[in-house]
């Protein structure tokens, strides 16, 4: 369990990300199993491929500790993008909450980016009816 987030923390997430294929790792915030809330910790670099997707039964709060990255919405019948918000800890959007059932991905703009991600419930993959090809 994480009791404080330091800088230090955020280094050593963000050097996990980039040694991973995925160039993405988290951190589970949680304080234990049974703790049925989902919150983590996301270091995204660029060049992390997140497929578009959508939470059905939870929104989605996203929080840009640190670098910059673009949250993208997407509609599903034309599969366009139909928003991009950028996020940075020190920009006009620093946070935002992403509506259950809506399409979207994230590209991270900077190396180091990190990220707090909130959602409700217990944490349920997602199906191939999550996904947009």
């Amino acid at each position: 369990m994480v009791d404080k987030i330091s800088q230090a923390i955020l280094d050593g997430l963000t050097a996990k990300a980039k040694g991973s294929p995925r160039l993405r790792m988290n951190l589970d915030l949680r304080n234990g199993n049974d703790d049925t809330s989902q919150r983590m910790l996301n270091a995204i670099e660029p060049g992390s491929e997140v497929p578009i997707h959508r939470h059905q039964k939870t929104s989605e709060t996203v929080v840009c500790l640190r670098g910059r990255l673009v949250e993208e919405y997407y509609d599903e019948l034309e599969r366009i993008c139909t928003d991009a918000i950028e996020l940075s800890p020190n920009g006009p959007v620093v946070a935002l909450n992403i509506p259950a059932g809506q399409w979207h991905t994230v590209r991270a703009l900077e190396s180091g980016t990190v990220i707090l991600e909130m959602k409700d419930g217990t944490y349920e993959p997602m199906g191939p009816e999550d996904i947009l090809k």
